[in-house]
């Protein structure tokens, strides 16, 4: 439903200088990722396996890509989906 609706938001507010943006994070490490994943050691590692970059992302990571998209650096940026997925979705045909 996301990947209908907010291009269409940013379509609609772009004249009024409001950009519309997707933020997608993959596996983060949070206390929710540490419950679901982290218990089992071999759930960690196949979690860790999923992305090509070699580990999950951090908090800080997601909140950095935030700000950016916040920024006048990004100010050119709307309707988009950043994935922020250590190359995750990157090889998935």
């Amino acid at each position: 439903m996301l990947d209908q609706a907010y291009p269409y938001a940013a379509l609609d507010y772009a004249k009024a200088g409001i950009r519309v943006n997707a933020m997608c994070p993959a596996v983060i490490t949070t206390d929710m990722a540490a419950r679901l994943f982290y218990q089992d050691p071999e759930v960690a590692k196949q979690i860790v396996a999923m992305h090509p970059i070699g580990r999950v992302g951090t908090v800080e990571e997601v909140a950095n890509a935030v700000v950016w998209l916040c920024s006048d650096q990004s100010s050119f940026i709307t309707g988009e989906t950043l994935r922020i997925d250590g190359g995750m979705l990157a090889g998935v045909s």
